[in-house]
């Protein structure tokens, strides 16, 4: 390796702060912060940390897109929801393909249908659109999700970052937030490493708990079986102790973890704890998002927004992986589905939030259009990526279109094939980041956020017939 290639290696390196000065204000943090809150904060307030990573891309995006998303909100289904049977119904298809869910209603858009357990987000259709051409033919969970999480083909020499982590890393210098900037609810999906090749700092910050229970016991910030009030206590007597910082308190290093401290308190007993406390919020309208685990995210998600918190991750369970018992599934999931979504969407638009924040909904594939009614399947779909549906409106996408189709039965793409680059890249524009930029690589190889333009990589271009 070249002295030049050498000194770029270190360069990229240094740019990470990889590289810890010899006392690091992470040992102060760890008293008080774990996870990624507290790898967040301890890189906050580092000095140079942030400032020195090369951003994506802070002013371009694609020639004639308005840059209007502050945040996203991405509702993952993991296992892969159905698009026949939800939202791209196909009612003359025939039994061997509805089954039991035959019927498509209308909505509030003139000649847009969905499927028979969507009532709610029937009257919210002028705020989305439908992507139901959405095509990338990846039959695999792990596989299709990354996929569809980064844009770039699986196999490839690099593990590249998320969506989420690309945003993390592009909004340093303007999220001055003490909530991670990137946040998951509640379970980290570990399918795959959603940091890829950045450092930790850049991986979703779980909060883990049910913001359904009592009280949302959220990691790190929530502490569990502990009051504010002991929290309190025990920063009170921790100071008392702390005899050599006191004395020492114009110390520029000492003074240095004490301010990190007094911010990890802040995320414990202020910011943090106030945003995920739900009895804040009218009891009326909570019954309106559901009183499920999925419903009681989306309002947390839309409290994050409201704190502008960039990128906000709800991971919806496993559950849509109905090889069995679809039906059966289908029926005691969508609904809860229909009603949080629906709430979230008129929430947003009610205050105000939903011109700058994007939702999107999708799983890593669809479902077999066909059903397989032998045994032990007995009425399942199977994984299938040949072609889905993927829902998404606000922060710049319009709302009451579908943009492509798929065949008479739902199994090929019929019309604009519409690829994973071609939505995520349409995410990336909205929101004013390049996705031509360069990532910062630890061993500065060039690494694009997506390989667009590249070959063997299909695009048919950004969605701006929705932007």
């Amino acid at each position: 390796m070249s002295t030049e290639r050498n000194e770029k290696s270190k360069s990229w390196v240094d740019s990470l702060g990889m590289r810890s000065s010899p006392i690091s204000r992470r040992e102060a943090m760890r008293r008080t912060m774990i996870g990624t809150a507290g790898l967040w904060l301890t890189d906050r307030l580092a000095p140079g940390a942030l400032a020195a990573v090369t951003q994506p891309a802070a002013k371009a995006a694609a020639p004639g897109v308005k840059v209007k998303a502050k945040s996203v909100i991405q509702i993952f289904l993991w296992g892969g929801m159905s698009h026949n049977d939800t939202w791209d119904p196909k009612p003359d298809s025939g039994y061997d393909y509805t089954g039991v869910l035959k019927t498509a209603i209308p909505t509030k858009v003139d000649g847009i249908q969905l499927g028979e357990l969507f009532p709610e987000l029937a009257k919210q259709t002028d705020k989305f659109s439908l992507i139901r051409s959405m095509t990338h033919r990846n039959f695999g969970h792990e596989t299709a999700a990354y996929l569809m999480q980064t844009g770039h083909m699986p196999g490839e020499r690099l593990a590249y970052p998320s969506v989420g982590a690309v945003f993390a890393l592009s909004k340093n210098e303007t999220y001055k937030g003490l909530i991670p900037p990137f946040v998951v609810l509640t379970q980290p999906a570990g399918r795959f490493s959603e940091a890829g090749f950045l450092p930790g700092k850049y991986k979703p910050f779980a909060t883990g708990g049910d913001p359904n229970a009592a009280r949302f016991e959220v990691e790190g910030v929530v502490a569990k079986g502990i009051t504010d009030e002991r929290q309190k206590a025990r920063r009170e007597f921790l100071q008392k102790m702390n005899t050599l910082g006191n004395a020492m308190s114009h110390n520029q290093q000492v003074a240095a973890s004490a301010d990190a401290e007094k911010q990890a308190y802040n995320l414990i007993l202020g910011e943090g704890k106030d945003v995920f406390d739900l009895s804040k919020e009218k009891p009326e309208l909570r019954d309106k998002y559901g009183r499920n685990t999925f419903g009681q995210e989306c309002l947390v998600a839309r409290r994050l927004v409201e704190v502008g918190v960039p990128y906000i991750v709800i991971n919806y369970p496993a559950g849509w992986d109905s090889h069995k018992d679809h039906f059966q599934t289908m029926r005691r999931q969508c609904p809860q589905l229909d009603q949080g979504l629906a709430m979230l969407f008129q929430d947003l638009s009610d205050r105000g939030l939903l011109e700058s924040t994007i939702v999107w909904c999708s799983g890593e594939f669809g479902r077999t259009p066909k059903v397989d009614w032998q045994p032990p399947w007995n009425g399942g779909r199977g994984h299938y990526g040949n072609v889905f549906t993927v829902l998404t409106g606000g922060g710049g996408f319009k709302g009451g279109h579908v943009v492509g189709s798929s065949d008479d039965k739902g199994e090929e793409p019929k019309d604009r094939p519409v690829y994973p680059v071609d939505f995520l890249g349409s995410i990336y524009a909205l929101a004013g980041i390049d996705p031509n930029g360069l990532l910062p690589h630890p061993l500065g190889i060039e690494a694009k956020i997506l390989p667009l333009g590249e070959e063997g990589v299909k695009s048919n271009g950004i969605l701006k017939e929705i932007m």
